[in-house]
């Protein structure tokens, strides 16, 4: 019986010290993916980079960057007309006839008409429409890929830090607590 609680207690005391171990590393582990300092010194240009690239998304930098390249592309928009002149409105109007539901029925149906016909010349000349979309499928994934690097490199654990920082951690002592438990239980 005696062999078998021997047995026993050095499981447990070996599992204890693999715990003890495993936590070592653990902590070793985030503090050195979460030593930002060290980071910067060991990749000032990377640094300057995440910042710049931040900078950048934060003041709207890719909507104007898209917005100046669609205008070489496509040239300067035309601007809005202003309005048609009252004694058009007024001529138009009046050849329609004097009753007001009539005429609103008139003008929205013959609108309605003219959007129905004009429809597929529009989305022809929609090109922009087109490259925002076609722009926005291709760039969808390279985005995607990048952002997953960019985040695996921020939080990602340099060996050698990580190594340090675990010497750091023994160096403290944060196994004399279960050291001193096992050898209080003999």
């Amino acid at each position: 019986m005696g062999e078998g609680s021997d047995s026993g207690r050095a499981e447990v005391l070996a599992a204890r010290a693999g715990l003890a171990e495993e936590l070592e590393r653990l902590e070793a582990s985030a503090r050195a993916a979460v030593d930002i300092p060290a980071k910067v010194r060991r990749n000032p240009a990377k640094t300057a980079g995440l910042a710049a690239g931040a900078g950048f998304l934060l003041v709207g930098g890719p909507r104007r960057v898209f917005r100046r390249a669609k205008r070489v592309v496509l040239g300067p928009s035309e601007p809005l007309p202003k309005s048609m002149l009252p004694k058009e409105i007024d001529r138009a109007i009046s050849s329609l006839g004097s009753d007001g539901d009539k005429v609103r029925g008139t003008i929205e149906r013959e609108f309605a008409h003219y959007l129905d016909q004009t429809a597929p010349e529009r989305k022809r000349r929609d090109l922009g429409a087109v490259t925002a979309i076609l722009l926005s499928a291709l760039a969808r994934p390279l985005i995607t890929r990048f952002g997953k690097q960019l985040i695996d490199q921020i939080f990602g654990t340099d060996p050698n830090a990580y190594e340090a920082q675990l010497e750091k951690v023994r160096a403290r002592g944060t196994t004399e607590p279960v050291e001193a438990a096992a050898q209080a239980e003999d």
